[in-house]
């Protein structure tokens, strides 16, 4: 019974932990790299220093705070989802960086600050997901449909040198450069004997 329970304990705390601690931390560090583009500190730093200086420490805050949620999920035994586990994990890693960067003071300051946003973060997240569910589903469904010959909500003008053809215009296009190809040949043999 007891090897029972303990593989039951060790799936439960090791089930989906890619989803809950790296994926957030690579979401986090692209993020900080984007910002780490158009911060004002580029110009004194360089764009690739600051890109990597914010990357780096967005993603070590994210994986701080996403391990330190996982593993009060894990010691109270709770949903994923609980919003406890946020405001414990975002309480613990913003005491531990806060305190590492700015003191007591900093660490207090900063704990407070990541429960908050942590807590904010992960009660946004399910809200918004079926909201974004329905854009990219809108996207991807319409460019579906403009694969298949129907049109989409977005068509590219008439006045655009970029054209999209059918079988029998790309057939002409052919014929077109094929005859410019045989006169151009022909025009530069004309010239090599003369």
């Amino acid at each position: 019974m007891a090897s029972s329970d303990g593989e039951s304990s060790k799936s439960h705390s090791a089930d989906g932990w890619k989803e809950r601690i790296i994926i957030p931390t690579l979401i986090a560090g692209a993020i900080g790299g984007g910002v780490g583009l158009i911060s004002k500190h580029r110009k004194a730093l360089g764009a690739a220093n600051s890109s990597a200086t914010y990357a780096a420490n967005l993603s070590i805050v994210a994986a701080c705070y996403c391990g330190a949620r996982e593993l009060a999920r894990d010691a109270r035994n709770s949903d994923p989802d609980d919003l406890m586990n946020s405001a414990i994990g975002g309480f613990a890693s913003g005491a531990l960086l806060g305190r590492l960067q700015g003191g007591r003071l900093g660490a207090i300051r900063c704990s407070i600050i990541f429960a908050v946003a942590g807590t904010a973060l992960d009660f946004a997240t399910p809200q918004l997901r079926p909201f974004l569910h329905r854009i990219k589903n809108t996207l991807y469904d319409n460019s579906d449909e403009n694969v298949n010959g129907k049109s989409s909500w977005w068509k590219i003008p008439e006045w655009s040198p970029i054209q999209v053809l059918d079988e029998e215009a790309l057939a002409a296009k052919r014929a077109r450069e094929e005859k410019l190809y045989a006169q151009r040949t022909l025009g530069n043999l004309r010239k090599e004997e003369a």
